[in-house]
């Protein structure tokens, strides 16, 4: 049966875009969020996954007169049954299974042509999922809270924060008071030299204004033309944009743009030219180099870093920070301290204005595209390297310490290899992205799971080998069912319901059914063929009343057969091992060439203009090169002390390992792919959430186990890949009850919570398990 499209008429189209528009109202993006998508056109030819739809053009991205305000996530449910029945290749279907072809349309909106690589990638099989943007955002396409993120407190606004805060008050008694304290000190010694008067009542002034320096501007004096007279009232907010530098200049005595409904002309008298400053010869400013800015500098660079460290008070840093690199460098006749009123306040620029502590919103800043967290932990790892290698005997820092620091390094090295992964994939081709993203796309975990097996071998103790295998199970486990769950839930507060593409959910299931069932079959095949062996058996001997009795009864397929494992159980693995890749090889060619309209991914700006400007990348191919490698070999330095100063906690504590390798071992390593999924989530684009999870377990699964085995017929460290009956039901019983989750194609924090209640049931299993036999 043949089935013909309808050629549509130009008044019909409209009607139907109209109608689409009107049906997808309550699943349109926040308006927010629609103000920061740029101008660059994606041509629907070169990133457009699956077949290609040439009505859907121009039917899915709306003209930039008015429809873009309109525009959603994805196609509506009538706009791409047209769609696909223009094609041809699709009859238009209809009930549920017509509903999930709508919806596994998802049209994405980007910046330039290296973001839009990179949101494709997003949804590519095998592809590191990565939130950042690898390239720097016009300021002017920002939001106004990343606007106001990135500030220099160096422009006045009239804004409607009340300055008597919590935050602000908090200030006061943490930092404000010795900080302003260090002033009144140093001031009667500038007094007591005589020449250095001027910078003694600078000192004075600037005590008052660091104690309580919100609502309140430093400015530089203008000497050659007062404008204290020109008093504009009720003015709007116009930004002059200029460096820093431009406040040291006679810029700033340069009068202020107005605007008003009619133009008014602010007459300034000529200046005559400035004359060069004799600040810097001066007697004065010599005893203040030598006695008063050293020890201030010292300060305002603790309080910079006190208040760096905690991310959220990042304002009151760049107020220290400002202090100490201009304020304190100025003539003392040149530093002004104003109070504003909010009654007459334009936004204007002036040295220093801060009228906040704290921002919540911090946890978004960026320096060149590296989260502020990721960044203020990178100290971190090279005082671990320092401690750990220094003080090998522990006679400064405990093994408990060494281990809790070493573990935390992994965490911003893990952020670093995956930006620099994403960068170099947004920059490249298929091939090369798909190589980068094999290759480093587990290092870090494979950094560890080396090392600890290295360890184990040279200690000649078999209690690393299930650690790393705890390790392993513990990542399916988390990566099944908590990184779901937790998606799940917290989307699903912000979002009653969620919607997801059930047909590539089902691909990524089955991919993991395959993924556990080789890796558990070496475990079923001993627990098949290995002898059950018992311990602490009684009986009595010519009594047959008394019951015979065993306890810790196991299957041990080494002292039942000697030849069960080198000719049966290894030749399992190595033949497991090679038919795993090659599913994932499978599944590559099955989502991005074969089937690629399962994600059918269309990369669109909504306007149909060009980029302006070439963009800015933060991070070059060969610079994301050269941090990976880096990030590698600091990776490899912070696990060998994991796995050093892990062997007391293992032998000493009454924690089970199984529990520590399922938890600490397991999940830190992934922090940085759960806060990627919770942001998807947040942004209701649960679908990306639920592949961060099922990626990394087919990754652990196909990739990373496959790499130990060979690594092993190499270097033989004793790993066999035979598994413990916890792993096993525990990672069988994840993957079936996340298959059921994912049948119907919506989610909510129900579900959400059902999966992470799971978990912790799981995670009290392994708490309460006894340690390994080898611990």
């Amino acid at each position: 049966m043949s089935f013909k499209t309808p050629s549509l008429l130009p008044g019909e189209v409209d009607n139907l875009r109209k109608r689409s528009v009107a049906e997808s109202t309550e699943n349109c993006c926040d308006p927010e969020h629609h103000q920061r998508f740029t101008r660059l056109q994606i041509q629907p030819d070169r990133l457009f996954f699956g077949p290609h739809h040439p009505d859907v053009g121009a039917l899915a991205t709306p003209s930039p007169d008015g429809s873009v305000h309109h525009f959603c996530q994805f196609t509506p449910k009538c706009l791409l049954a047209v769609s696909r029945g223009a094609h041809g290749n699709s009859p238009p279907r209809h009930g549920e299974e017509g509903w999930h072809d709508g919806t596994s349309r998802t049209t994405i909106r980007v910046d330039n042509e290296v973001e839009a690589h990179r949101e494709a990638n997003n949804y590519k099989f095998g592809f590191r999922k990565w939130k950042g943007n690898v390239t720097e955002k016009p300021i002017e396409d920002r939001s106004d809270i990343d606007k106001e993120l990135h500030t220099d407190l160096s422009i006045v606004k009239n804004t409607e924060v009340p300055v008597v805060t919590v935050g602000n008050i908090v200030y006061v008694f943490l930092l404000g008071w010795w900080v302003s304290l260090t002033y009144l000190l140093i001031c009667p010694v500038m007094f007591l030299t005589v020449f250095g008067v001027p910078y003694g009542k600078v000192c004075l002034k600037l005590a008052w204004y660091i104690i309580w320096p919100f609502g309140k501007s430093i400015q530089r004096a203008c000497r050659l033309v007062d404008l204290s007279a020109v008093k504009p009232t009720n003015c709007d907010i116009v930004p002059q944009e200029h460096d820093d530098k431009d406040l040291v200049g006679d810029k700033d005595c340069a009068p202020l743009l107005v605007s008003s409904p009619l133009p008014v002309e602010i007459p300034v008298p000529t200046r005559p030219p400035r004359k060069t400053t004799k600040h810097w010869c001066r007697v004065g400013t010599f005893l203040w180099l030598l006695l008063g800015y050293p020890v201030l500098a010292v300060v305002h660079c603790l309080a910079f870093v006190l208040s760096w460290l905690p991310v959220f008070t990042i304002p009151i840093a760049k107020m220290n920070s400002r202090i100490l690199t201009t304020v304190l460098l100025m003539a003392p006749e040149d530093i002004e301290i104003h109070s504003l009123d909010k009654k007459d306040v334009c936004q204007t620029r002036v040295v220093l204005y801060c009228y906040q502590a704290f921002n919540v919103y911090y946890y978004k800043y960026t320096v060149q595209g590296i989260n502020i967290f990721a960044l203020n932990l990178l100290p971190l790892v090279f005082v671990t390297l320092i401690a750990g290698y220094a003080d090998r005997e522990h006679e400064y820092f405990s093994t408990e310490t060494m281990f809790t620091i070493a573990i935390t390094s992994i965490i911003p090295l893990s952020y670093y290899i995956g930006m620099g992964i994403a960068s170099i994939s947004a920059q490249s081709n298929f091939a090369v992205g798909a190589v980068v993203n094999a290759t480093f796309g587990s290092i870090t975990e494979m950094t560890f799971y080396i090392t600890a097996l290295l360890r184990g071998h040279r200690a000649g103790s078999n209690c690393y080998e299930e650690i790393v295998k705890s390790a392993l199970a513990g990542t399916l486990i988390g990566c099944i069912l908590f990184i779901p769950g937790i998606c799940m839930t917290i989307g699903g507060i912000k979002h009653s319901e969620q919607r997801f593409n059930s047909r590539s959910a089902g691909v990524s299931s089955a991919l993991l059914f395959i993924s556990i069932g080789g890796v558990f079959a070496p475990t079923l095949f001993s627990k098949t063929f290995g002898n059950l062996v018992c311990e602490n058996c009684s009986s009595t001997p010519g009594n047959g009343t008394v019951p015979f009795t065993c306890k810790d009864c196991r299957y041990d397929t080494t002292t039942a057969d000697p030849h069960l494992i080198l000719s049966h159980i290894e030749p399992l693995v190595y033949t497991i091992s090679v038919l795993l890749p090659v599913s994932y090889l499978i599944g590559l060619i099955f989502t991005l060439k074969t089937h690629a309209h399962i994600y059918d991914i269309h990369v669109s700006d909504g306007h149909g203009g060009q980029a302006h400007g070439h963009p800015v990348v933060h991070w070059s191919r060969w610079r994301a090169l050269a941090v990976l490698i880096f990030a590698t070999v600091l990776m490899a330095c912070c696990a060998d002390l994991c796995t050093v100063n892990i062997e007391p906690i293992l032998s000493h504590s009454s924690v089970s390992q199984y529990f520590i390798g399922v938890t600490v071992l397991a999940m830190v390593p992934e922090l940085p792919e759960i806060v990627n999924g919770i942001q998807f989530a947040l942004q209701n684009n649960i679908s990306l959430s639920l592949e961060v999870g099922s990626c990394i377990a087919v990754q652990v699964c196909m990739i990373q186990i496959p790499l130990l085995v060979l690594f092993n017929a190499f270097y033989d460290v004793g790993f066999v890949l035979v598994f413990s009956d916890i792993h096993l039901w525990a990672s069988i019983f994840s993957v079936i009850l996340v298959n059921y989750i994912f049948m119907d194609g919506k989610c909510d924090y129900f579900q959400g919570t059902a999966l992470v209640a799971v978990y912790f049931i799981v995670l009290a299993v392994y708490f309460f398990a006894p340690s390994p036999r080898s611990c």
